[in-house]
């Protein structure tokens, strides 16, 4: 029986049941769509923050055959996996190697990212070296037969001295790549290290040098990821893409409208927000698949607010909420991240999270969720 939980902001009431989302349905039809994933820490490894980062393979795998069992892609080692915080290359690498596995073995369509983050930060290194890094980690994801997403690089940033040398790199790259491939634009708001990135910090400039790069090469780019919470911007580039190039929206503030469309085009979708919301997610892209763009609209458009709420500023500590909203539907079993980022939200930023969530219906057991939502109160809280 449910009872009223003494959240910060006052009293509520969980509701008494989920969402009826049952696996199985199949991945939708009209639109590509990927839920960036996170990775669940071992909660007993004695580490600290610094130290390199500590998996629970069986519970981070288990949650990616989740995502495929509704349909739903993964993207895999991104920013959500905590990839540049907290999860170094050696960790990700592993984290590729095994899901690349494990969605061959489910039929699960699975995409990776592929960056310079076995480099050092510190001084800008050479051009060359960004090039190998990249070089490295596009032979992992191949070799392993996986998609390769080409994310930004904050060595690129410091080696980079203008827009030509983003353009020789990513020229060199997709040249080598054997299939097409996702780049991948993520904004300072999400990474302030990748400010100025395509040499300007100035975006129509920097739009387009983005679109110079696909234009040159458009068979070895399958479409692109923008993540800049800008949807204006998105569908102006979205509009200038060539054809057969696919933009896949990063925006978790207006993803909705986007992936809708209008009559010149629609975004399919790259989300992290997709990792909470993965199944009601799928379900509404598949009754788009219909043409029901309304029902569409009246299912995704109400998680638009709990979306917000997780990736405000800053933005970039949206995976505590993420990693948090997982332990409360059950996906895992405790609420320990790695580099100790648990402890990036504050307690009333959390509690409204389980409040947005929760009138949702995303949790399939109301009641484990409101008494792990108690627990919590009472350790960070203490007795009120």
């Amino acid at each position: 029986m449910t009872t009223t939980i003494h959240l910060p902001q006052g009293p509520y009431t969980p509701r008494a049941t989920p969402l009826d989302l049952a696996p199985g349905a199949g991945a939708p039809s009209s639109r590509t769509v990927f839920s960036a994933a996170h990775v669940v820490a071992d909660p007993y490894a004695d580490i600290g923050p610094d130290g390199p980062a500590s998996v629970d393979w069986e519970a981070t795998l288990a949650f990616r055959r989740h995502l495929w069992s509704h349909g739903l892609g993964v993207a895999e080692a991104m920013d959500t996996a905590q990839r540049g915080m907290g999860l170094d290359w050696a960790g990700a690498a592993e984290l590729i190697r095994r899901s690349a596995a494990e969605a061959k073995a489910v039929g699960g369509r699975i995409a990776c990212g592929v960056g310079t983050d076995q480099l050092p930060e510190g001084p800008a290194p050479a051009l060359a070296e960004v090039t190998a890094a990249y070089e490295e980690q596009l032979a992992l994801a191949e070799e392993h037969g996986v998609q390769p997403i080409l994310m930004a690089s904050r060595a690129l940033v410091r080696a980079a001295r203008g827009p030509e040398d983003y353009l020789a790199t990513y020229a060199h790259l997709l040249r080598q790549a054997s299939e097409p491939v996702i780049l991948h634009w993520l904004g300072p708001m999400f990474d302030p290290a990748l400010e100025g990135y395509w040499g300007s910090t100035g975006l129509d400039a920097a739009t387009d040098t983005f679109l110079e790069v696909i234009a040159e090469h458009p068979d070895k780019v399958d479409g692109i990821k923008i993540s800049l919470l800008d949807a204006a911007r998105e569908i102006d580039v979205r509009r200038r893409l060539p054809g057969g190039v696919r933009c896949y929206t990063g925006d978790d503030f207006n993803y909705p409208e986007l992936i809708a469309g209008d009559e010149r085009g629609f975004s399919h979708a790259l989300l992290g927000i997709f990792d909470p919301l993965g199944p009601l997610a799928a379900h509404a892209v598949r009754v788009l698949d219909t043409g029901d763009v309304a029902g569409f609209r009246a299912l995704l458009d109400p998680t638009v607010e709990l979306s917000r709420h997780l990736f405000q500023r800053p933005t970039r500590f949206y995976k505590t909420g993420v990693v948090f909203l997982a332990w409360l539907a059950g996906h895992q079993d405790h609420f320990t991240m790695v580099g100790g980022l648990q402890s990036a939200r504050s307690l009333p930023h959390l509690a409204t999270a389980y409040e947005l969530a929760d009138g949702l219906g995303l949790f399939p057991d109301p009641e484990l969720a409101a008494h792990r939502m108690r627990a919590l109160l009472a350790v960070q809280g203490g007795a009120r």
